[in-house]
């Protein structure tokens, strides 16, 4: 699946993208320097107890970013954060896959 969030709202708008995989591409709004900002993401294919990879597929400046994703059961919270000194105003495109996990 794939989705284009915030349409100018910024990285930190929810979303909705129920897919094991995918990409995720971010508005290019300004994120300013050594700053997090977090998005909900609701994906009824997670749950609590999975593991998501995601990577910078392309946009933006590499490696000016570092990206955590925390499940819970059907959602969970993208946190994307600038690690440059300066502001950057970017679209990312973010390559992602669910790990189903359990607990045992």
């Amino acid at each position: 699946g794939t989705i284009t969030k915030g349409g100018g709202a910024g990285k930190a708008t929810a979303f909705t993208l129920s897919k094991v995989c995918g990409q995720i591409t971010t508005d290019a709004a300004n994120l300013a320097a050594d700053t997090t900002v977090s998005a909900t993401w609701t994906n009824t294919a997670i749950a609590a107890t999975d593991v998501v990879a995601i990577n910078h597929l392309s946009g933006g400046t590499v490696g000016a970013y570092s990206f955590n994703v925390q499940c819970g059961a059907g959602t969970a919270t993208l946190s994307i954060t600038n690690r440059s000194a300066g502001a950057l105003a970017e679209a990312l495109v973010l390559s992602f896959v669910v790990l189903k996990g359990v607990t045992a």
